[in-house]
């Protein structure tokens, strides 16, 4: 295998049968380990004729509820009519003996994924703003899917969506850390005490950033999403959860950095700042947007727990391939909750 770091996380020969006992292929399969992601793990699985990709949780033992494949892969079954780009599921295994944990396969499919550097042909202010526009614009097109009574319907019930979001992030916190910081709780009882009302329901992505969208590749022309990824953390809620997420993780020029900037390129001149990401977003939902600021409060708060997590089970050993992103989080958390206390005193 050329990913030796794999071998722990994908097993070839049980893979290989699972895929041909669902008319995937057959014969050996070989697997190269993908992605930035920090939770769940994806390979791309090739070897007789296939070109897959194959999404695992970590491994075990899991927090429960938490790396849910089986859902996630209904979810996206469930979003396929609906016109968002979302990836085909192939085959779903729920049979933990064959990776320990259940996983799904999907086709692989070529594309751009913009983190720290862009296309040569997409290296232009105008380029630039197109690739934020249809970062927005896909957004507005996943809130806009309705939930109706069909399986998105069981995804979760989005009344009171906000308020288990702050009740079950400051229960993590305690059980995933091994730190006193005074500030999440702080954070946690201003969230709680100004809850919003939501304006409405929809499909909510949970880790909504341009780092998980895929372009088609660039030779084709001006940019187009070719497909939404990692869904994990997908439910129903509020829509505006996303879109303060997206805008309190987007790198801008002159704003602080953090952890969760994962595609520290829009941080250069033609790409939409914060502000105009919301305003595309509002002109095009009729949402009101006067209370942005606690959503993005919100969501870096979250970021800092679930970074915490991270950081703990890099430290107790759970992590040992992890040299650059859980390192970082010693510091990292913190940040993300000066950022978010910053948002708060309107600095």
């Amino acid at each position: 295998m050329r990913d030796r770091g794999a071998d722990e996380l994908f097993h070839p020969g049980r893979v290989g049968q699972f895929l041909a006992e669902h008319g995937i292929g057959s014969g050996e399969v070989d697997a190269e380990r993908i992605g930035d992601g920090q939770s769940n793990v994806t390979f791309r699985v090739t070897g007789g004729g296939r070109d897959l990709v194959l999404r695992r949780g970590p491994r075990p033992p899991l927090p429960k509820s938490t790396h849910d494949m089986v859902r996630e892969a209904t979810l996206l079954r469930a979003l396929a009519p609906s016109g968002v780009p979302v990836p085909e599921i192939l085959a779903v295994c729920e049979d933990e003996r064959v990776l320990g944990v259940p996983f799904y396969v999907m086709p692989y499919t070529e594309g751009v994924i913009i983190t720290d550097v862009e296309p040569e042909p997409w290296r232009d202010p105008s380029s630039r703003r197109r690739v934020s526009e249809r970062l927005v614009d896909t957004l507005v097109g996943l809130h806009g899917v309705p939930i109706g009574s069909g399986p998105l319907s069981e995804l979760g019930r989005p009344e009171g969506y906000l308020e288990r979001q702050v009740r079950r992030f400051g229960a993590l916190w305690e059980v995933n850390t091994g730190r006193e910081v005074p500030l999440v709780a702080e954070i946690g009882s201003w969230l709680a005490a100004r809850l919003p009302e939501s304006q409405g329901a929809s499909v909510v992505h949970g880790d909504y950033r341009l780092g998980n969208l895929m372009f088609a590749p660039a030779g084709l022309g001006a940019p187009r999403v070719a497909l939404v990824l990692d869904w994990e953390m997908a439910t129903l809620g509020d829509p505006l959860a996303d879109l303060g997420y997206l805008m309190a993780t987007s790198a801008e020029q002159g704003m602080p950095s953090s952890v969760m900037q994962l595609s520290p390129v829009t941080a250069q001149s033609g790409y939409l700042r914060r502000h105009e990401l919301a305003e595309r977003y509002a002109t095009r939902t009729g949402l009101d947007l006067s209370g942005i600021d606690w959503y993005q409060v919100l969501a870096l708060w979250k970021a800092a727990v679930f970074c915490e997590a991270i950081y703990s089970r890099w430290l107790a050993g759970e992590r040992p391939g992890d040299t650059t992103f859980a390192p970082r989080l010693e510091s990292g958390v913190l940040e993300l909750l000066d950022q978010a206390h910053a948002l708060i005193l309107g600095e």
